[in-house]
């Protein structure tokens, strides 16, 4: 199946679904911020099929929001986020924002976070809930929080 274009639509929001509108593409970027930067890592994590996770991770570092990197002498890689992809990621973060407080249920997000500069667990949102400083994505340690997977 054949996925529409929409980078070449002028509209910041279509460009944007060009680079993460797959359904794949925000939880490998999720967890790539997480600390999971190889591939067996986050394949294992997703549950994704390695064909489809390769296509995501080729996507993502031709659009600039990923790097490949090696980390032996074998062609073996890890990911880590650009400068684009560390601010991509501030949109995932308004996401979980969005999604803790409307879609949580009884048992709590699935994740807090910490922000850095104050010590305080926030939500997710742009900014801190405790200082009011704001909070970009290399600023929140990620640590489970009540309605975390057992």
């Amino acid at each position: 199946m054949q996925r529409t274009n929409f980078g070449g639509m002028a509209c910041s929001i279509a460009r944007t679904l060009d680079v993460i509108g797959e359904p794949w593409s925000p939880l490998v970027l999720r967890d790539v911020w997480a600390g999971l930067t190889r591939f067996d890592q986050i394949q294992a994590d997703l549950g994704i099929s390695r064909k489809v996770l390769t296509e995501r991770l080729n996507h993502l570092v031709e659009r600039g929001v990923l790097e490949r990197r090696p980390y032996d002498r074998r062609p073996r890689y890890e990911y880590v986020l650009t400068e684009r992809g560390a601010e991509l990621v501030e949109v995932l973060m308004a996401m979980a924002h969005w999604g803790d407080r409307w879609l949580a249920g009884e048992a709590g997000p699935p994740v807090v976070y910490r922000h850095r500069a104050c010590g305080e667990v926030s939500g997710a949102g742009l900014r801190c809930d405790h200082c009011g400083e704001a909070m970009h994505a290399g600023d929140v340690d990620l640590l489970p929080g009540p309605g975390a997977a057992a």
